[in-house]
């Protein structure tokens, strides 16, 4: 399985963690913003954006685990896998994700 996140995917199994490194390579969505005015009496700018197509996948079929926001750009396409961060993630003492123990399909 191809890691195409920035980041070190580590997947606790029953049998042992299975270590998942960057491949160098990065799925995303494309996205394009349009200006929708400001908020609050502090003026922030506000954006609207719009998702567009996902850049960087491999060719259908190969597995591969990309972020949760690209896997729901591809819903139901096969071998696109997002790590599980919910409540079954193991974290470290300030809340960051050290492990997952599952994996959420396209």
């Amino acid at each position: 399985m191809i890691n195409l996140t920035p980041h070190e995917i580590v997947i606790r199994a029953p049998h042992g963690d299975i270590v998942l490194p960057p491949s160098g390579i990065v799925a995303r969505v494309a996205t394009a913003e349009v200006a929708a005015g400001t908020f609050g009496p502090e003026a922030i700018p506000v954006v609207r954006r719009t998702l567009g197509d996902v850049i960087g996948l491999p060719d259908a079929g190969a597995p591969c685990i990309v972020s949760a926001m690209v896997a729901a750009a591809v819903p139901g396409r096969a071998g696109v896998f997002a790590p599980d961060t919910g409540s079954t993630a193991i974290r470290n003492e300030s809340g960051q994700v050290v492990a997952v123990t599952r994996l959420v399909a396209a």
